[in-house]
């Protein structure tokens, strides 16, 4: 495999309902503050310690509740900030525009930075996000197909995307089966264009992610061989600008603060979550709700288990040709001091 050029196009895709649903659970899901808003000396000092007039946050597809409810423009406006947003299908296309400067801010799953920081990216880690329960990515295919096994995908056809957190799933799955990535057909597809290509038939097995995943079980038509229960995940990550992140610290701790206390609320309400985003999505609640359920909201700061584990998949994508240049996942990382000035004292390990 080649690497990925960190100067090829993005695209926003508009499928209607795929693209509305494609990632209605991004980590970036935020909903109103649970907490009392920043008193106006707070606001000030805030102020004092920014440079960035617009704060340019990316996010994936549909039901990004940060954006829906406006929360970070309920605290930024006061210090004379504007938020723009701009929908992404999924972390590399994200990272994509950070490369060239047409976002400041997002989330994206465990994969994509490995491969950014390998073509250039100029990005830094900012928090983690705390895995999910591992049943919202697995392997799928039709009910009645003959694989029965991941041992029986050799020789066939898996669809999943390159540079995501599924690539990661697929080479565990295989070596937990006694195979490796060349021992399948590789076809490299969007999450989006996956379940189109699913649904048509055109794939003999596919990775799918929720809420695709939670869509096709309630149809009760396919099978699912391998879910990523038990497999060792790191979770995503809030990533940023690393000129951004080192000009705007305050407003880095106000985007983590809105993020984490609503974490906290929409683990312990994933009905409620569900509710919330059902009209957009436009998905059922009860769907939508295993989907929350499967999800962990909350962040964690980066210690240095978490940095080690990112470094192990790294030096795995580069020993397999994945990528075509061996890094160090500490050089996209923050000093102690910076750490300390943009994390909120409420993210705990």
């Amino acid at each position: 495999m080649v690497e990925i050029s960190s100067k090829s196009h993005f695209k926003l895709f508009n499928y209607f309902l795929l693209f509305l649903v494609g990632g209605v659970f991004t980590l970036s899901t935020t909903l109103v503050s649970c907490k009392a808003p920043n008193t106006p000396a707070k606001a000030a000092n805030a102020s004092n310690s920014t440079k960035t007039k617009v704060l340019q946050m990316g996010y994936m597809t549909a039901g990004d509740l940060l954006k829906i409810k406006g929360v970070l423009e309920k605290r930024l406006t006061p210090l004379g900030i504007k938020v723009e947003w701009s929908k992404f299908a999924a972390g590399p296309q994200l990272l994509e525009a950070m490369n060239v400067g047409s976002v400041d801010f997002g989330f994206v799953g465990e994969t994509p930075p490995i491969f950014a920081q390998a073509s250039g990216v100029p990005f830094v880690y900012v928090a983690s996000s705390k895995p999910g329960t591992g049943e919202a990515t697995a392997v799928v295919v039709e009910k009645d197909s003959s694989i029965k096994t991941i041992a029986d995908l050799k020789g066939k056809g898996l669809a999943f995307q390159r540079a995501t957190a599924q690539q990661y799933f697929v080479i565990k799955v295989l070596e937990e089966a006694g195979l490796k990535l060349s021992d399948i057909k590789h076809i490299n597809l969007t999450p989006l264009e996956t379940r189109a290509a699913f649904e048509r038939k055109s794939v003999e097995a596919a990775v799918v992610g929720d809420p695709h995943l939670a869509l096709f079980e309630k149809t009760n038509r396919v099978r699912i061989i391998r879910d990523g229960k038990g497999i060792t995940t790191q979770g995503g990550y809030w990533l940023g600008s690393r000129n951004f992140v080192k000009d705007n610290p305050e407003v880095v701790k106000i985007i983590l603060e809105e993020v984490n206390n609503i974490g906290e609320w929409a683990e312990a309400n994933p009905q409620e979550v569900a509710k919330l985003i059902s009209p957009e999505a436009k998905i059922d609640v009860p769907t939508l709700e295993l989907v929350s359920k499967r999800r962990r909201y909350t962040l964690r700061p980066l210690s240095e288990e978490i940095l080690s584990g990112q470094q192990k998949i790294a030096d795995l994508f580069y020993e397999q040709k994945f990528i075509t240049k061996k890094i160090d996942v500490r050089q996209a990382t923050l000093s102690s001091e910076q750490y300390a000035a943009v994390t909120p004292s409420e993210v705990k390990p």
